[in-house]
């Protein structure tokens, strides 16, 4: 008798995959280059002008663009081919690095081109993002891909140790074009290991949505979904005050600290080294403490860092703090990124996360101007001291609020609708279209349903449904309508695909409630031409 030999699952293990490999070191190489870039700007700027305001522009131009392109790349990853998407984008990327770094050497570089360049470069990465995290599942076997994921992570965070300490030494040594340059050269291995990779392709068996229906389709399910809303609440309210240390770092190696560029490569380093060791241990402190705790811990971390940073002024204290800094970063980034994922169905997974990548490099633009507009008006110090309080107050504000809440709730799709019945077929792009369900209720149970149909609005809203209502029959109590409109044919038809467990739950609570032998009457009712 042959015995299946059980799946390596461990940590280690999507590197079986050479597919896999290959982009994970590639990618790595080239975080390595971009954190080397960010650290060029932000010495560069601190040369350029001396001004608070302006050195934080640098973080705000490389944030801004994810705030503002999120989520047409989300839908733009669901919607294109996504290895002919990444090498377009990695393509101009690395001509934008390769003009820059010329531009550094020929001494041509003023604030302004600075700020355009990264602000370009940052649109880039922001069309970019949605996309990467969407390939991962094609990359592994479903077992795998919790650790594939851990390994992303684990990878953006050692190209963050290995990158800034690089940068930092190669200015002082080499010149600060250097780290420009080399950044640019970091693009060729991911770009040769994109031309070479040959991913299975998915059949499509519905035709393509339009940009701005998948565009519609992604915010209306976020915004219907309370679980995300959750999460989204409690992302804003670090972000906002996270953002200080981020945005007034290169000022605190120069100004505070009176070093040089190595010292504030060593700051981002140890936010990096921080951040890896961080994500080893996390599980443990995961399980112990759950994903509201562990929040919670990473905040305080925080806003202990900026209030060592500002009442403290040693370079080794700064380091130190840096190392907490990056653990408290990824304790609370990770957790959220989690909250996300497990409230999200596979449909609707990029465009989901863009909603997230928008408000919190959006949280990360603002904190950044704020807080360097604040730097400017006072001080330095003072601007680390209120996003210290800060954060915990809104922290203790916002605790009530779960994270992890879609973790339970079965979004796999159901397919548990019958198809519709037509007499012809329909155009697909006819519409719009209106659904009437008619339910028999018995008076005692009048509360428990519309209780119900509450929760059951909220599910037909998530997949497009507008114009929802629910009707008693003046001459029988017990008769209820429900009505809702979706923009088209083919939307229904998406509908009927994407209708997940949790929501057959709910409809399987209410038809029980319903009086009959037979499920409750539903018609299709297709607007006429």
């Amino acid at each position: 008798m042959n015995e299946t030999k059980p799946v390596d699952t461990g940590p280690w293990a999507p590197f079986r995959h050479r597919a896999f490999a290959f982009l994970w070191v590639a990618t790595v190489i080239s975080n390595i280059g971009t954190w080397m870039h960010d650290v060029g700007a932000g010495w560069l700027m601190t040369e350029l002008s001396p001004s608070p305001l302006v050195v934080s522009l640098v973080q705000a131009a490389t944030t801004l663009p994810v705030f503002l392109f999120a989520i047409f790349a989300g839908a733009l990853a669901d919607l294109m081919d996504r290895r002919k998407l990444l090498i377009s984008i990695n393509l101009v990327m690395a001509g934008l690095a390769a003009a820059l770094s010329a531009m550094v050497y020929l001494q041509l570089v003023t604030p302004s081109i600075l700020i355009l360049f990264t602000f370009l470069m940052g649109t880039c990465a922001a069309l970019m993002a949605p996309a990467w995290q969407a390939i991962v599942p094609g990359l592994v076997d479903k077992p795998r891909l919790g650790a594939a994921i851990a390994l992303n992570s684990m990878g953006i965070n050692v190209s963050r140790a290995i990158g800034p300490a690089l940068a930092g030494f190669l200015i002082v040594s080499a010149g600060l074009v250097s780290p420009f340059a080399l950044n640019a050269l970091s693009f060729l291995g991911i770009l040769g290991v994109l031309f070479f990779w040959n991913p299975q392709e998915n059949v499509q068996t519905m035709p393509r949505e339009r940009m701005a229906g998948a565009m519609r389709a992604g915010l209306r399910y976020v915004f219907n979904s309370p679980p995300v809303i959750a999460t989204l609440i409690r992302a804003v309210a670090f972000f906002l005050f996270a953002s200080a240390y981020w945005a007034m770092l290169p000022l605190i190696a120069r100004n505070m600290l009176d070093g040089g560029a190595q010292l504030y490569g060593i700051l981002l380093a140890s936010v990096g080294t921080g951040a890896v060791a961080g994500a080893i241990v996390l599980p443990k402190i995961k399980s112990r403490l759950g994903p509201d705790k562990t929040v919670m811990a990473g905040t305080i971390g925080t806003a202990l860092v900026m209030l060592s940073f500002a009442l403290v002024q040693h370079p080794v204290v700064a380091v130190m703090a840096s190392f907490i800094a990056g653990a408290s970063w990824i304790a609370v980034l990770s957790s959220l990124n989690v909250s996300t994922q497990t409230a999200l169905p596979d449909w609707v997974r990029a465009r989901g996360l863009s909603v997230f990548l928008t408000l919190f490099f959006g949280s990360m633009s603002i904190g950044s101007v704020a807080w360097g507009w604040l730097a400017e008006q006072f001080s330095i110090e003072t601007a680390l001291l209120t996003a210290g309080v800060g954060a915990i107050i809104l922290m203790i504000a916002t605790m009530r609020i779960r994270l992890n809440q879609g973790a339970d709730i079965d979004l796999s799709p159901s397919m548990h609708w019958p198809e519709p019945i037509l007499s012809e077929s329909a155009e697909q792009d006819r519409g719009p279209v209106m659904i009437r369900i008619s339910y028999r209720i018995n008076s005692k149970d009048h509360e428990t349903f519309q209780q119900l149909m509450t929760e059951m609005r909220k599910a037909r809203q998530r997949h497009g449904a507008y114009h929802w209502g629910l009707h008693q029959d003046s001459a029988d109590h017990d008769l209820f309508v429900e009505t809702w409109s979706e923009g088209s044919w083919i939307e229904h038809l998406r509908h009927h695909k994407r209708v997940s467990g949790a929501d057959r739950d709910i409809q399987e609570k209410v038809n029980r409630l319903h009086l009959g032998e037979t499920h409750p009457k539903v018609d299709h009712l297709i607007a006429v031409k």
